[in-house]
């Protein structure tokens, strides 16, 4: 029985949001978790972009300092279509699983219509739905933080050993 369908993940960047959730669908493999990861692409340890990594291994450079174009977040250029592609392939929201994770719900992922049409429907779904969600963001981002169905948890270098376990008490799993 699940006690919080919808849980939401914030912290500032670097707090461990991401780690978090790895742990989390490390510890729920029978629940096939649908959806994607972001991983930091790094060359000569210096950050140069971020890549979507879905439950199923498909991979595609989110965003990348060597990336033009117009949506662009700091120094780095971000890849909309490319980004709209990777989530067709994935199909978050058709895919069977009883468990969407899906980070981040970002600022980058944002620029996205259909990343945004597809956070909705997941969290509309009667699928659980475990999301890291920016800290900080524009008008997505914080109607998505007010819904009155979510679970808001705050990661700090506090609680951030214990959380693992609160989030799999909530799911009740």
């Amino acid at each position: 029985m699940v006690t919080a369908r919808n849980i939401l993940i914030t912290g500032s960047p670097g707090s461990g949001k991401t780690t978090l959730i790895d742990k989390i669908s490390g510890k729920l493999p029978g629940q096939r978790p649908v959806g994607f990861y972001t991983q930091e692409i790094r060359q000569g340890g210096t950050r140069r972009g971020f890549e979507a990594i879905s439950f199923d291994n498909t991979r595609m450079i989110l965003a990348h300092t060597d990336i033009g174009g117009s949506f662009r977040l700091g120094k780095y250029g971000v890849d909309v279509e490319g980004f709209e592609r990777f989530l067709e392939k994935i199909d978050i929201v058709g895919a069977a699983g009883e468990l969407i994770v899906i980070d981040e719900i970002g600022k980058m992922e944002c620029f996205s219509a259909r990343f945004r049409q597809l956070v909705t429907k997941a969290l509309d779904s009667d699928r659980v739905v475990i999301a890291t969600v920016a800290e900080k963001g524009g008008s997505f981002i914080e109607e998505v933080k007010k819904r009155p169905d979510i679970s808001l948890i705050q990661l700090t270098s506090r609680n951030r050993d214990q959380l693992v376990d609160d989030v799999l008490r909530l799911l009740s799993l």
